[in-house]
């Protein structure tokens, strides 16, 4: 299960984030965006969290997960589409030199402390 080491640098990313003047903080929220594609499973994600976030400053926090779509874009046409599994030809001109948009985003966007 690769969500355990995604949620431990997620906890390292936040926790580094916090500033250093700042002492005995709670993280109350926290928002990731996370690609389709990416392969990461929102719910296991979610509880490896809970389990890696005990006894840090994140131990707690709400975790909220943006899903990004998956989006193709054809290179002759420049036809632009979203998918839900392989993208492999435009469905405007049926060109096979595609270029992925989005889709493999996996980043903290925000982190929301507690006052």
């Amino acid at each position: 299960m690769h969500e355990m080491g995604i949620a431990l640098q997620v906890i390292k990313v936040a926790t580094a984030s916090i500033p250093s003047e700042m002492k005995d903080v709670r993280v109350e929220r926290i928002r990731l965006r996370i690609g389709k594609l990416s392969g990461v499973v929102p719910d296991s994600l979610t509880f490896c969290f809970s389990v890696a976030a005990q006894k840090t400053p994140l131990e707690g926090a709400e975790v909220l997960i943006e899903e990004v779509p998956s989006v193709a874009r054809c290179r002759t046409c420049g036809h632009q589409w979203e998918f839900e599994e392989g993208a492999f030809m435009c469905p405007e001109c049926r060109n096979n030199e595609l270029d992925i948009i989005s889709g493999r985003e996996l980043e903290v966007s925000s982190i929301e402390i507690a006052e």
